[in-house]
């Protein structure tokens, strides 16, 4: 067994990332996975519930929401996740994954658990806007996490899986909603409310199952806390049931840790040292935020407006829909470690903006009937939704340990901030005009960034696969 040591002026040598890489997968990677990952249930479960609650929204006796209002409340939503994931992905970087994954699922469940208690459309959308922010901090916090310890043969796969899992969290909040908005079960005016405590009961489930993750040995090691990293490690060896060889030798790391890294050294790494890099990062989550709360969010407006379809029934639309978001990932992501991450990345775009354009002209046409149309999403979002997971991927693996949080959190926030908050406003705008043709060119838009976004990974993504995350980016306090 090598320990870390200190060699001179504060430099240590440790083979803790080397370690971890080489892991076979146990019980241990499970409950990372499910611990950390149902933070996309989470997300799934908002959005779902978002969606498919409008229709009662609309008809409550208290709030009586417009389309627009609508709208604004998931772009609060949205601009909540935005500031969110900006604040508490700087905290991750400085204070530690575990202590940030925690205080973040404290946020979401309060702020879901308020929800429910609204008593006007301000207070809904500012129990939206909190929740987001809650959501928002666990996409920085649980995506670093989740890289750095998943083995690096299989980050990929895994990581779009748990990506994926999102629609999981939409299945749920459309059968939920389907019990919970039938006006022969519960009164709709009580079931949007108890629908929102889905989400906080799920989260203290979550912040049990959390206590058993530990703090990120690469994490730890940046910091200048190798010993600690060292036990970590070998606590996960046990856990793993793995009995290291020997005469075993791994590739060392050399760091010369430092509390904390200077915002300025941050940003020119991103847009100086790896700016091709952050152009693939940005263009990638700009366009999927578009492309998925654009389309998603608004999709029930579609529903009733256009195919007369009750409120109540939203939910068994979404199913479907959500089977095939989650579909995707499962059965692409091993590709992505395979056959690599700039093809199937360019590959999964292209076909995404295609396949939209297709549809939303079979939707202007009034080709479709309203199963005919889910039919067609679960289609075009099964390889979306591999999409979109691989930009997460991208942005949490592409950049050094030191600044991944906040990089995670910066291109959640650009890219979502412009695509999420302007899509779910602007096809807002476009329902209410009643209009095939005004909804078509949103649509046109949404196909026309996926293009572009396939464009640019197609020669510039970083071909990742298979390769410790040291190598892929170099760390900001690695000495030669």
């Amino acid at each position: 067994m090598t320990a870390p040591a200190v060699i001179q002026h504060g430099t240590i040598e440790s083979d803790v990332p080397a370690r971890l890489d080489r892991l076979p997968w146990s019980r241990f990677h499970t409950l990372v996975v499910v611990a950390l990952g149902v933070t996309w249930i989470l997300d799934g479960l908002e959005v779902t519930l978002a969606g498919s609650v409008s229709g009662a929204l609309k008809e409550s006796p208290v709030l009586k929401f417009t389309n627009t209002e609508i709208g604004l409340a998931g772009a609060a939503y949205i601009a909540g996740a935005v500031l969110g994931a900006v604040f508490f992905g700087w905290l991750t970087d400085r204070l530690g994954r575990k202590k940030l994954f925690t205080i973040t699922v404290l946020v979401y469940l309060s702020a879901t658990a308020a929800t429910a208690f609204s008593w006007n459309v301000a207070s809904f959308i500012a129990f939206r806007f909190l929740t987001g922010m809650g959501i928002g901090g666990e996409y920085a916090a649980i995506n670093s996490t989740i890289q750095e310890l998943i083995p690096a043969r299989m980050r990929g796969w895994t990581d779009l899986v748990i990506n994926g899992s999102f629609w999981v969290g939409a299945a749920l909040g459309a059968l939920g909603a389907i019990v919970l908005l039938d006006p022969a079960v519960i009164d709709p005016e009580k079931g949007w409310r108890l629908a929102f405590f889905i989400g906080a009961v799920l989260g203290l489930v979550i912040l049990i199952l959390r206590q058993w993750i530990p703090e990120s040995p690469r994490w730890l090691i940046s910091h200048g806390h190798p010993e600690r990293a060292l036990a970590i490690v070998c606590e996960i060896e046990e856990r793993c049931s793995f009995v290291p060889q020997a005469d075993e030798a791994f590739t060392l790391t050399r760091l010369r840790p430092r509390p904390a890294i200077p915002l300025a050294e941050v940003f020119r790494a991103l847009f100086v040292v790896h700016r091709d890099r952050a152009l693939v990062g940005l263009a990638l989550m700009l366009s999927q935020a578009f492309f998925y709360n654009a389309i998603f969010f608004t999709y029930a407006l579609i529903l009733t407006d256009f195919y007369g379809v009750p409120s109540q029934k939203i939910g068994w639309f979404i199913l479907p829909f959500a089977a095939g978001n989650f579909l995707g990932p499962v059965l692409l992501g091993r590709l992505f470690d395979t056959l690599g991450r700039r093809p199937m990345i360019a590959a999964t775009y292209a076909l995404s903006g295609l396949l939209l354009a297709g549809t939303g002209f079979l939707f202007q046409q009034d080709l479709l009937t309203a199963a005919q149309l889910t039919l067609c999403w679960s289609v075009v979002f099964f390889f979306a939704s591999a999409a979109a997971s691989s930009a997460y991927l991208t942005v949490s693996e592409t950049f050094p340990v030191e600044m991944r949080a906040l990089a995670i959190a910066l291109f959640y926030a650009v890219g979502t901030g412009a695509g999420g908050i302007a899509g779910p406003w602007l096809f807002g705008i476009l329902i209410d005009t009643g209009s095939r043709n005004s909804v078509f060119g949103g649509y046109l838009l949404g196909a026309a960034l996926m293009l572009a976004a396939a464009v640019i990974a197609a020669r510039f993504a970083i071909q990742a696969e298979r390769k410790p995350l040291e190598t892929v980016a170099r760390p900001l306090n690695a000495v030669d």
